[in-house]
């Protein structure tokens, strides 16, 4: 195991949790996750709402976004730390498979790491711009 598989640095943690997330790796993903997290896509998203214990978060985000997109990943580009606190602009790319429409939509998220684990998320993002992408 290296350094970073181990840190429990807050920038670390949120940086696993996306690499296991392009990789589909939803164990390893829960493995960043507070048993007691709480995990908000935003309102006008498709998967609106919060969602808590790291099973309930890959079930109803994760495993949904890939029932109805190819190859939905999301790009962290820049990481803001204060603290506990990692905000992290990226973007998102995918298709989805019932259009057929790509989408390429820039994203803010929020984190709150403690102990190591993700303890809290919160999702900023374009939703008309995702939503544009699921109607012919």
């Amino acid at each position: 195991m290296t350094e970073f598989t181990t840190s429990t640095a807050p920038a670390d943690v949120v940086r696993r949790q996306y690499l296991a997330s392009a990789a589909g790796d939803l164990e390893a993903l829960r493995a960043t996750l507070a048993p007691d997290v709480e995990w908000t896509e935003m309102a006008g998203f498709p998967l609106a709402g919060t969602y808590r214990t790291p099973d309930g978060v890959t079930s109803n985000v994760m495993e949904k976004l890939g029932q109805d997109w190819t190859g939905w990943t999301a790009h962290d580009d820049t990481y803001v730390v204060d603290g506990e606190n990692v905000v992290v602009l990226a973007r998102y790319t995918a298709t989805n498979k019932a259009t057929g429409k790509p989408i390429a939509v820039r994203v803010a998220h929020h984190f709150v790491v403690r102990g190591g684990l993700i303890v809290r998320f919160e999702q900023f993002v374009d939703t008309a711009l995702v939503r544009d992408a699921m109607n012919d």
